[in-house]
C-alpha cells in the first residue's frame, strides 16, 4: 500500500513528486508514456509568465506569481537552463492600448514585480525589430524562458533520488474506491494507495471519470510552432506577445534557452493528443507573428512541432478534493508551467489537512548538476576528458554534444531509453540537422549501454521503431 499515488509525470506531477519527496512516506508516480514530460510539458512555448494575465483574486493569479518565483530558485538549484529575459505585450493598433492598461492593473493587483507601460518608442528602443505599427507595450521584467522538459525531469530525478517510485509505460485503466484508499488498475498490475493525485493533463477528466462524474470538462487544444535556427535566435531578446484573446495568449516570438527562436502557437480544438502540424495552422502562425516582428526569416526553420494543452471550461485552475482522498490538479493550461511548483504546494496543503504527510526527511538530497561540455572552459574540458575520455568524443556536431553526455543521460536517475529521450536530456539532435548525423550513433549507444536490440530502439513513443528487418517487423519504419 502506497501513501500517495500520482497519476501523470508532466511538470505538474513532477513538481508534486518533488515537493512530496521531502517527507517520509511511500509515493509512486504512474506515467502512461515511456518517459516523463512527454506530452504537453515537452511541446509548449517554454515561457515562465510574469502573472499579469490571470484575473486578480483567482487561484491562477496567485499561483502564477508564486510559481514563477519558485521556478527561478528551483532552476538555479537543479541546474536547469533558465533566462529571465522579460516580456513585452504589444498593442499593434491604438485601439489595443486600453487592453494593455487592463493587463497592467491586473499585474499590479497580482503583485507582478517591476511591471511597466511603455510607449511605442520605448518598446522599439528595447526591441528594434518590432513592427512599426506598435502603439505601445507592457513590459514585465520577471518573465523568463526555460527548458520545460528538463525543468520537469530535474524535479522528477530529485524525487526518485529521495525514494519516490516512478513507473513509466504504466497507464491507469480503472480506479476502485476502497475503505482505506484506492486500487488503481494498470497493465502491470494493481496499485493500492491511500490518496490519489490526478495530474493527468489532457486526460485528467477521463481519469476523474473512473471514480465519479467530473465537474469540469477538458477541451484539448493544439498549438503549432516553428523552431528556427540559431541564426534567428537574436531576432528578439525578450518574449514578444500580442494582446491575448479568448483562446489564449496568442502567437508569440521568443528566444529559447538553447539559442534558437520559437514562434507560435495557434489554437485549434482537437480530440486527444493530436499533435499533427498543418499547412493552414503554420501559415496562420507565420502570418500572425510577422505582425509583431516582420523581419523573421522563416526559411531558417529547422523544425515544426505541435503540443496539446488542457483548456478547461472554468476560468481557473482546478485544485480540489471533491471525492475523499482523490485530489484533482486539472485544467493546467497556461500559465501551468509557470505555476507548477506553487500548484504542487497546494496539493501538499490538502494532504497535510488529512495528516497524510510524514515528517520531513533529515537526509533529503536536493540539488543537481548537469554537465554541458560545450559551455565548459578549455581547462575544465581538458580535466574532464582526462577523467572520462568519452567526453572527448563529439557525437552531435551541430550542438557539440559528447558521448560522455549521452552516457550520462542513459545512466541517470531516470535514464533515457529512446533517441528523443536522449535528445531531451543531452541535447543531441536539437541542432540544424535534427539528428540526421548523430541519430544512428545515439541508437548504437542506446543498444550497447541498455542491452536493447537495435531493431527495438525507439525514436520516441511506443511504436516509433527506427529500424525494421525482413525477418523482424518492429513497428513503423521512420528512418
Amino acid at each position: 500500500m502506497y501513501d500517495i499515488a500520482i497519476i501523470g509525470c508532466g511538470v505538474i506531477g513532477a513538481a508534486t513528486a518533488y515537493s512530496l519527496s521531502r517527507y517520509e512516506g511511500k509515493v509512486v508516480i504512474l506515467e502512461a508514456e515511456n518517459d516523463v514530460a512527454n506530452c504537453t510539458t515537452k511541446a509548449n512555448s517554454a515561457i515562465l509568465h510574469a502573472g499579469y494575465d490571470p484575473e486578480p483574486g483567482t487561484r491562477m493569479a496567485r499561483l502564477n506569481v508564486e510559481g514563477v518565483a519558485m521556478a527561478k530558485e528551483i532552476c538555479r538549484k537543479l541546474d536547469v537552463p533558465y533566462n529571465q529575459c522579460g516580456s513585452l505585450v504589444l498593442a499593434l493598433a491604438p485601439d489595443e492600448v486600453p487592453h494593455l492598461q487592463h493587463l497592467y492593473e491586473n499585474g499590479v493587483a497580482n503583485g507582478v514585480p517591476g511591471i511597466q507601460l511603455l510607449s511605442a518608442e520605448q518598446a522599439k528602443a528595447m526591441e528594434p525589430n518590432l513592427a512599426d505599427t506598435v502603439a505601445g507595450a507592457l513590459y514585465a521584467p520577471s518573465a523568463a524562458i526555460v527548458s520545460p522538459w528538463e525543468f520537469a525531469l530535474a524535479m522528477a530525478e530529485v524525487a526518485v533520488r529521495n525514494g519516490v517510485e516512478l513507473r513509466r509505460s504504466c497507464p491507469v485503466t480503472a480506479i476502485e474506491k476502497t475503505e482505506d484508499g484506492y486500487i488503481l488498475a494498470t497493465p502491470t498490475g494493481e496499485v493500492k494507495a491511500k490518496y490519489v493525485i490526478n495530474a493527468a493533463g489532457i486526460s485528467a477528466e477521463a481519469v476523474h471519470a473512473m471514480v465519479g462524474k467530473p465537474n469540469f470538462h477538458i477541451q484539448p487544444t493544439r498549438g503549432e510552432y516553428y523552431l528556427l535556427d540559431k541564426g534567428e535566435g537574436t531576432r528578439v531578446g525578450k518574449v514578444i506577445f500580442q494582446c491575448p484573446n479568448e483562446l489564449g495568449k496568442g502567437v508569440l516570438v521568443a528566444p529559447t534557452v538553447h539559442g534558437n527562436l520559437i514562434v507560435g502557437p495557434n489554437a485549434e480544438r482537437v480530440q486527444g493528443n493530436d499533435t499533427a502540424c498543418t499547412a493552414d495552422g503554420l501559415a496562420f502562425v507565420s502570418a500572425t507573428a510577422r505582425r509583431s516582428v516582420p523581419s523573421i526569416n522563416f526559411g531558417e526553420s529547422i523544425r515544426n512541432f505541435a503540443g496539446v494543452r488542457a483548456n478547461v471550461d472554468r476560468d481557473d485552475f482546478i485544485i480540489e478534493e471533491t471525492i475523499p482522498g482523490f485530489i484533482d490538479l486539472a485544467g493546467m493550461k497556461s500559465p501551468g508551467l509557470s505555476s507548477a511548483p506553487a500548484v504542487a504546494e497546494e496539493a501538499v496543503k490538502i494532504l497535510a489537512s488529512h495528516n497524510a504527510l510524514g515528517t520531513k526527511k533529515t537526509d533529503y538530497k536536493d540539488g543537481r548538476k548537469h554537465i554541458w561540455f560545450k559551455h565548459l572552459s578549455a581547462d575544465e574540458k581538458k580535466k574532464l576528458v582526462a577523467e572520462n575520455p568519452a567526453y572527448g568524443r563529439v557525437i552531435c556536431r551541430c550542438e557539440t554534444i559528447t558521448e560522455g553526455e549521452i552516457l550520462a543521460a542513459l545512466h541517470s536517475e531516470i535514464p533515457a531509453t529512446t533517441i528523443d529521450g536522449v535528445k531531451r536530456r543531452a541535447g543531441s539532435g536539437m541542432g540544424r540537422c535534427q539528428g540526421g548525423f548523430c541519430g544512428p550513433r545515439v541508437l548504437e549507444l542506446i543498444s550497447r549501454e541498455l542491452g536493447i536490440d537495435p531493431l527495438d530502439v525507439l525514436q520516441d513513443k511506443a511504436g516509433t521503431n527506427v529500424l525494421v528487418s525482413e525477418t523482424k517487423q518492429g513497428g513503423n519504419n521512420n528512418g
